[in-house]
């Protein structure tokens, strides 16, 4: 059943109050239509064809079939074209870079990003696309990176040695403005634990890295709500866990080489793949999803760092970073790059492995968060996000299933599903066009002919020029970055 135009007036009279404009013909300069469409929802559902998707201020009112156009509206005729959610990055850096990453982001569809490292630069950012300033994704934004003795990241990093540090940590990644606490690589049980408990006290989830010295099941039980880059799940399914938890336990930290620990690490969580247990897994697997702990995969940053150090060095896309970022990429990825043959094919099974490990949490019921780590090398803002989709459809989920981790998914792990994640009236007008069906193939999410962000539409012609604007700031001399890319693979430590 279609629309009335009664009941449009309705709509602008009720999407007005919070746009403050008046059910005139004012507001309906406020409203887009998109007809014709197919639109791939983000809920379980079939696609919808042939339907229109009206936007009134930055929220969607009506999805359905023969939609009333008011005088003013802009239309958008969506013949032969696919509506999706607008899809969220959920593990990015670098967010501080408001004429490259930010609308790269934009322009590629990532209407939400999860930064994983708060510092003053990126609040500052933050501001001002909550105050209309720039345009630029949703955010939510990790406080300061908190980690034990020894960081790979000191003095950056918030270093805490003791129960008491932790909770001070997590009540200045509060202070700061953080929407959750990014835990790291070296806390201890101790301090990992009294980390989450006062987050959990002051309405901060923490989420990060399983700490190299820990077994998962514990450190999901203490709460912590989410895992990134599968970093330990394969210790923590070997029927050797103890055995390698207990070396790690015993390898001392050489403070003047943090890293030589975590390159043993790593080591050992690759060679752990070679003793899994099946059952362990299941049962592990079986605690995230009753605990509700998620993981944060970021295969495309895996499968750079699982490469040989010129796999990607051609990538076309890479007209839009900057020289200078280019040049550090080239140079630290020699460092985490498999060099000999044995070393290429054993970091090949080790990233085969890490696939089938998330198709196996998804049908566990375990909850995915599709994220790129982008800013690492070769890792592309905004790009990256459909290189995720199609590494995560590669690794065994079905094309809505990968779409799903980006959009729906995304708002239930962070609470919002009433307001976001699925194109539904009521909910956020965040929405990408696409000119091929993502369903039949998932690389065809690449193909964005527009996107709509908090309302604003922005065309064919429009996105172009976004990209062309950030390729000519990309070669502009840029100033000096603030902080270094995800370190657990910027040739230090990951972030």
């Amino acid at each position: 059943m279609g629309t009335s135009r009664r009941q449009f007036l309705q709509w602008l009279s009720v999407i007005s109050a919070g746009v403050a404009l008046p059910a005139t013909a004012r507001a309906a300069e406020q409203v887009t239509v998109i007809k014709h469409a197919t639109v791939v929802d983000g809920t379980d559902g079939p696609p919808q064809c042939d339907v229109s998707v009206v936007l009134v201020g930055d929220r969607i009112v009506y999805v359905g079939v023969h939609a009333v156009v008011p005088d003013g509206a802009k239309v958008v005729d969506a013949r032969g074209k696919f509506v999706i959610p607008g899809l969220w990055d959920m593990h990015t850096h670098y967010a501080y870079s408001e004429d490259i990453f930010i609308p790269l982001h934009i322009a590629n569809g990532v209407t939400g990003i999860r930064e994983m490292w708060g510092y003053p630069e990126v609040f500052a950012v933050h501001r001002k696309i909550e105050s209309g300033q720039l345009l630029g994704p949703r955010m939510e934004i990790a406080g300061s990176l908190t980690d034990g003795p020894n960081s790979v990241w000191a003095p950056m990093a918030t270093v805490v040695s003791n129960e008491a540090e932790a909770r001070a940590a997590a009540q200045q990644a509060k202070i700061d403005g953080g929407h959750f606490i990014k835990a790291y690589s070296y806390l201890a049980a101790d301090t990992l634990t009294a980390l989450i408990d006062e987050g959990r006290k002051i309405g901060l989830p923490t989420a990060g890295h399983l700490p190299w010295r820990l077994p998962a099941g514990p450190t999901s039980d203490a709460g912590m709500r989410c895992f990134e880059h599968l970093y330990g799940m394969p210790i923590s399914t070997s029927y050797r866990q103890d055995d390698i938890l207990r070396k790690l336990t015993e390898t001392q930290i050489d403070p003047a080489n943090p890293r030589a620990f975590y390159n043993t690490a790593r080591e050992l969580d690759r060679q752990a793949t070679l003793t899994h247990d099946r059952a362990k897994a299941a049962r592990l697997y079986e605690k995230f999803a009753r605990n509700g702990t998620w993981q944060s995969p970021t295969l495309t940053v895996l499968r750079v760092m699982s490469s040989p150090a010129d796999t990607f060095t051609g990538d076309p896309r890479l007209k839009y970073i900057p020289a200078d970022l280019k040049a550090y990429w080239a140079d630290v990825i020699k460092v985490w790059a498999p060099k000999t043959p044995e070393q290429i094919a054993q970091q090949r099974d080790f990233l085969e492995f890490r696939q089938h490990m998330v198709a196996t949490m998804d049908r566990a019921g375990v909850g995915i968060i599709g994220g790129t780590d982008c800013g690492n090398p070769y890792t592309l803002p905004g790009f990256g996000a459909h290189d995720e989709l199609s590494l995560l459809v590669d690794s065994g989920l079905t094309p809505k299933r990968a779409l799903q981790t980006m959009t729906r998914d995304v708002a239930r792990f962070l609470g919002k599903e009433h307001a976001m994640g699925t194109v539904t009236a009521g909910k956020v007008a965040d929405l990408v066009v696409l000119d091929a069906d993502p369903l039949r193939d998932i690389r065809n999410s690449t193909k964005v002919h527009a996107v709509v962000a908090r309302g604003r539409l922005i065309t064919k012609e429009q996105r172009q020029k976004i990209l062309a604007d950030v390729e000519a700031a990309a070669n502009k001399p840029a100033p000096k970055l603030a902080t270094p890319a995800c370190g657990c693979h910027s040739g230090v430590a990951s972030r």
